[in-house]
């Protein structure tokens, strides 16, 4: 058992659990408790304590890893025990492995996990610059006017600053007469559906086939794999300097 004292925001985000930032407002809350007493924030806790979140045990990692997963349609990234359409009960998922940049319900293709609650930090606040690319296809065909505008930018609503925005210029290329390919710096909600509907089309299959360097490749959808190392470490060092 890992004795050494490490602050209690970091021991919570290490387990897999949440992001530091996520863990400093619960603990602002009162939701976290050592040992059966409420938190403060900045303590430091080690292996040997116990601690709870929300009335849940958080469990020390000793290995940080991340691993990928071809999320096929029709299934939703959550946890909720709930929700019957959830990854993690029809697939073979540890709960502790956490999603990092969510696939609608709708959607299909590369999804990555990891029990490293910093990595889920850095990602995020990166995700206005490290590159997502999709497959896409429409129920009309795309023409140069769709490919100009949609490279260009469109103006949709932003629920969470409440007031339209519009999206970064991204790279979009036709593939065919009713698909496309489409490169993207942000993350908004749905948001190629939401483009789409600009200029009046209907998305009809939505495949994320890559985040920065990780690939779909040639996966099958319901597959769960190890990242190849120097890939890892790849993407590592560019979530680094995106950050720094």
């Amino acid at each position: 058992m890992n004795q050494e004292l490490i602050r209690l925001n970091k021991y919570i985000s290490n387990s897999g659990f949440c992001s530091r930032r996520r863990a400093d407002e619960w603990i602002l809350e009162g939701k976290v408790t050592v040992n059966g007493v409420v938190a403060e924030n900045g303590m430091k806790v080690s292996d040997a304590d116990v601690v709870m979140v929300n009335g849940t045990m958080i469990k020390p990692v000793c290995e940080k890893k991340m691993v990928a997963f071809y999320k096929p349609k029709g299934y939703a990234c959550t946890a909720h025990r709930g929700d019957s359409s959830s990854i993690y009960r029809h697939f073979d998922i540890p709960h502790e492995l956490k999603y990092v940049g969510r696939l609608d319900k709708d959607s299909e293709g590369l999804l990555l996990l990891t029990n490293d609650g910093d990595l889920c930090n850095k990602v995020a606040k990166a995700r206005n610059q490290h590159e997502k690319e999709y497959i896409v296809w429409v129920n009309k065909t795309v023409d140069a006017n769709f490919v100009k505008g949609m490279s260009e930018g469109v103006l949709i609503y932003d629920k969470n600053k409440e007031c339209e925005r519009k999206t970064n210029p991204c790279k979009v290329k036709k593939i065919s007469e009713r698909c496309f390919s489409i490169i993207l710096t942000q993350g908004m909600n749905r948001q190629i559906r939401r483009m789409c509907e600009v200029f009046g089309y209907r998305v009809t299959k939505l495949k994320r086939i890559r985040v920065m360097n990780i690939t779909l490749g040639e996966h099958e959808a319901g597959e769960l794999w190890e990242i190849d190392y120097d890939v890892m470490q790849e993407f590592r060092k560019a979530l680094k300097k995106d950050n720094e």
